[in-house]
């Protein structure tokens, strides 16, 4: 039985039309480990490891690790883009703000 991580890193990595070997070479990994994470319940993949696989299938972090899928693709975008925003300065932040109201117009 796979896990929720292995379930979707499959799923995403079928989406994407990429093979075992393909992730694995992007991810500098070796296909043997993608296929353990993708079908068996590693106990404790590395988090540089799962960053990278995040990166090159194009998902947040949070998404692949959400084990009891409460957070959807969309809203671990919006997390990553909050972190992001609370970094930038405030005057950037005070644009954003305002391209988002002028946005929200209707």
């Amino acid at each position: 039985m796979s896990s929720t991580l292995g379930s979707k890193i499959q799923k995403i990595r079928k989406q994407k039309g990429l093979t075992l070997e393909e992730l694995a070479k992007l991810t500098d990994s070796s296909k043997s480990y993608i296929w353990e994470l993708e079908n068996r319940n590693l106990p404790r993949p590395s988090a540089a490891k799962i960053a990278k696989i995040a990166k090159e299938l194009e998902v947040e972090i949070e998404y692949l690790l959400d084990n009891e899928a409460a957070v959807s693709k969309e809203e671990a975008v919006d997390a990553k883009f909050y972190r992001e925003y609370k970094k930038m300065t405030p005057e950037t932040r005070k644009k954003i703000r305002d391209i988002a109201k002028l946005i929200g117009k209707k």
